[in-house]
């Protein structure tokens, strides 16, 4: 968290969540929202943390999601947004590359016509050292 954002004790964080301080307590122990602490080692939560808790409780209670498929649904969100952090990510890497090409190509107008053409094709190749004569 920065040190900007806002962030609530567990007692102010359960009543805009709408559940008891003992619920966060439990759903920090089952994994279910990660609370940052203090120095003291009081649970702190962010604004993002009581939508998270207000969440769950909706998986809960209207739709009857069970805590660990919850639990599930949580990972699986956060796996997606890493994999399209990454593929931002990535796709940014490309564009470079695809501009320093580019680039490349304008200073030396041969490279377009050498270019490197991708495959799909895997090949290993297990290189060993020849042994000397005297090995034999």
């Amino acid at each position: 968290m920065s040190t900007s954002a806002k962030v609530y004790i567990i007692s102010v964080a359960a009543r805009l969540a709408g559940m008891h301080p003992q619920t966060l307590r439990q759903y920090d122990r089952l994994g279910l929202v990660e609370a940052g602490r203090a120095p003291g080692g009081g649970r702190r939560y962010s604004a993002r943390d009581v939508d998270l808790l207000r969440e769950i409780q909706r998986l809960s209670q209207e739709d009857g999601v069970n805590l660990a498929g919850i639990k599930r649904i949580i990972d699986l969100e956060n796996m997606v947004d890493e994999l399209q952090r990454r593929l931002a990510a990535t796709e940014a890497a490309l564009l470079d590359a695809e501009r320093r090409a580019t680039e490349l190509a304008a200073l030396h107008p041969g490279f377009a016509r050498r270019s490197v053409v991708p495959s799909q094709e895997t090949a290993l190749v297990v290189w060993r050292p020849r042994r000397s004569p005297e090995a034999r």
